[in-house]
């Protein structure tokens, strides 16, 4: 077998990418780098992965970027391919975010919903990975999932239930 392809780098389409820059900035915490004013700019969400006992590993973070719908960059040096608009109605990106133990859900959506962004949903546990969800859509139609681990919930690997002493918090939905 080959060596598996690799994901290098996810864009989130935006038709004003220094108002997506400053949200994105503020909403987690990110450095965001303007590369090509008003056409592109880097995500970069922090520092290196972590290992097992919590202390940094070898591996960076993934960096993403905002591109403009209008001048999706890199591209050959004609007009820009079309579509040159966002995603209408319907689905488009969907990037989970695993938040970091300094942060919080909550923090996360008020600064989202207060900067233009639709909440989707909060306190969700889904069984199947063990973790809790919480999900908004920023304002340029990019869906964003929010994701940490419970401590000391356990679920049965079976039956997909929440099984042992703690049990989720209590209005928390779950699958």
């Amino acid at each position: 077998m080959t060596y598996p392809n690799t994901l290098v780098f996810v864009d989130f389409p935006s038709d004003d990418v220094n108002a997506a820059r400053a949200f994105y900035a503020e909403v987690f915490n990110w450095e965001v780098e303007d590369r090509i004013a008003d056409v592109f700019a880097r995500i970069v969400p922090g520092q290196n992965q972590k290992t097992d006992d919590g202390s940094q590993g070898p591996n960076g973070n993934l960096h993403m970027g905002i591109s403009s719908a209008a001048n999706m960059r890199p591209r050959p040096p004609s007009a820009p391919q079309e579509p040159t608009n966002l995603s209408g109605p319907g689905r488009s990106i969907r990037a989970w975010i695993l938040v970091s133990d300094d942060d919080s859900f909550e923090r996360i959506l008020e600064a989202a919903v207060r900067l233009g962004a639709t909440e989707l949903w909060r306190d969700h546990f889904w069984t199947d990975f063990g973790g809790a969800n919480a999900s908004f859509m920023d304002p340029w139609g990019n869906q964003i999932m929010l994701w940490a681990h419970l401590d000391g919930v356990e679920v049965d690997p079976d039956t997909h239930e929440v099984i042992g002493d703690t049990p989720l918090p209590a209005g928390w939905t779950i699958e």
